[in-house]
């Protein structure tokens, strides 16, 4: 009987072990996708036309503000005064890329002049969406999006620009520009004496890597 007891005993051990449910393993949490470098987010060269050459200083804000300091030391010190205002309201990093059909544009404010083509793209990436959605309303570059209520002939705001809520673009010939926030980010795209698809294209290729 006491070997019944002990054999009974030890089947009811291993049933039990054979039974227990076993312990659920946590998957780590991914890791969240870093943002873009605003240099990795500007428009690239291989992005513009064909007779299109970058200007000298394009990449971090700051060394085009020193470049152009070169050319027209009043342009420097607005746009440097400009660079300032996002930088106050939590810009941490800023990048800008410029493209035109002759090299004297470069030293134009942003590349743009009334006869050279240009497509000059400029990012800067803020700590969280809240401090990049008011710089955008505060205006990019002295770029100030227009009132709701007030958009007059060549001015879209909001989704119908295909950029978001946050948006505007100016559509007169021979200037095309957009100005948007989008993540932690804002993004200004000015094209001069360029047709309205190279504009969309620039601007869709920005606007994807604002992650």
């Amino acid at each position: 009987m006491d070997r019944l007891i002990a054999i009974l005993g030890l089947s009811i051990l291993i049933a039990s072990c054979q039974s227990t449910t076993p312990t659920a393993v946590a998957s780590p949490s991914p890791s969240p996708t870093p943002h873009s470098a605003p240099t990795e987010a500007v428009l690239q060269a291989s992005e513009v036309p064909a007779g299109l050459s970058p200007c000298l200083g394009s990449g971090p804000i700051d060394v085009y503000i020193t470049t152009i300091a070169n050319a027209d030391a009043n342009v420097a010190a607005r746009l440097a005064n400009q660079w300032e205002q996002l930088r106050a309201t939590g810009a941490s990093s800023g990048a800008i890329s410029l493209f035109t059909s002759t090299p004297a544009a470069c030293n134009a404010e942003l590349a743009t002049t009334s006869s050279a083509k240009s497509i000059t793209a400029f990012v800067a990436e803020f700590t969280d969406s809240g401090q990049a959605d008011r710089a955008w309303d505060a205006g990019v570059f002295g770029f100030i999006p227009p009132s709701p209520g007030e958009l007059p002939a060549g001015v879209t705001r909001g989704t119908g620009t295909g950029l978001g809520l946050s948006s505007w673009t100016y559509d007169r010939p021979p200037v095309r520009l957009a100005s948007w926030h989008k993540s932690v980010f804002v993004a200004l795209v000015v094209v001069t004496n360029l047709d309205a698809a190279t504009f969309k294209a620039a601007t869709t290729a920005v606007d994807a890597r604002l992650n």
